[in-house]
């Protein structure tokens, strides 16, 4: 075998990556990452073998998301997913890591109804998916959610929170639209972001907000990693569903989403030119994110 590759439960893939070797990600590893103006870079993954190619391309975080349901399940939307269903790829995920020694921090979806009836499902909830391998839980919303993360992070559960465009809540928006135009909508996700980092939240990914929003929360928030899907390139990291980026998902892709296959010889190609994009800030592009 050349010494370029090594052999792994899924076959050859190359042993030499084109990004430093690192430690297991962590919280104070991604706060230190934070503070030296590194950018975070996460990917969902929903199996084994999938995960363990994006853990060797570099990427720091797997959001194992309920978009699963569209993208796995065919669903036409996040609404469907159940907690068994979750807990069941996160460990599929989860094992596909301890596989190949992988190191990327793994975050697992709560889906929708799990959380929502009071502050002790929520915990149930969110103890299923640790269980299941999850080392952060997210969850979708302010205001009301507030409480319930405070409860999870004074229980030893971090938390990334979601504000945004809130797919479990679409119908409730309007369908898929940007959020955050208003002057008085911009107030008040920047008074929930407030609220969810006094809460503890560890990170926050901002779904579709306009790039000068996004920038402006990250900016309020600096024990909270904002993590930014179609919000600019702004926030202290990125995150794109990796059917989007492969190009291969069941509908049009989103104007922000770049097809990293297009020139690559591999998947794992593709995701390490995902993460070198996000490293030095050519991935996304502002100008198609003012809205």
């Amino acid at each position: 075998m050349s010494e370029t590759t090594a052999s792994t439960p899924y076959g050859t893939l190359p042993a030499a990556s084109p990004l430093p070797q690192r430690k297991p990600v962590s919280l104070p590893r991604l706060q230190d990452m934070r503070e030296r103006g590194e950018k975070i870079t996460m990917l969902t993954a929903y199996d084994a073998t999938f995960a363990a190619v994006a853990d060797s391309a570099g990427v720091e975080c797997l959001l194992i998301g309920d978009s699963l349901g569209m993208v796995c399940q065919g669903l036409s939307s996040t609404v469907g997913v159940t907690l068994d269903t979750m807990c069941y790829h996160v460990e599929s995920v989860t094992r596909g890591l301890r596989r190949v020694q992988g190191t990327a921090w793994v975050i697992g979806d709560l889906p929708f109804g799990s959380y929502h009836e009071s502050k002790e499902q929520a915990i149930r909830s969110a103890s299923a998916l640790l269980h299941a391998g999850a080392h952060m839980i997210k969850l979708e919303g302010g205001g009301w959610t507030t409480d319930t993360v405070r409860f999870l992070v004074e229980r030893g559960i971090p938390v990334c929170a979601h504000l945004g465009l809130t797919p479990q809540t679409v119908h409730a928006l309007g369908g898929y639209r940007v959020q955050g135009r208003s002057d008085s909508d911009a107030l008040r996700l920047k008074r929930d972001a407030l609220e969810l980092q006094d809460a503890g939240a560890a990170m926050l990914v901002l779904e579709m907000v306009p790039a000068t929003l996004a920038t402006e929360v990250t900016q309020q928030l600096p024990r909270c990693h904002t993590i930014g899907i179609g919000s600019g390139n702004g926030t202290a990291g990125q995150v794109l569903v990796m059917h989007d980026m492969l190009g291969v998902n069941l509908g049009k892709n989103p104007k922000f989403v770049r097809n990293f296959m297009e020139g690559a010889h591999s998947v794992r190609d593709a995701m390490a030119a995902y993460v070198r994009a996000v490293k030095d800030g050519s991935f996304p592009d502002n100008l198609i994110h003012a809205w």
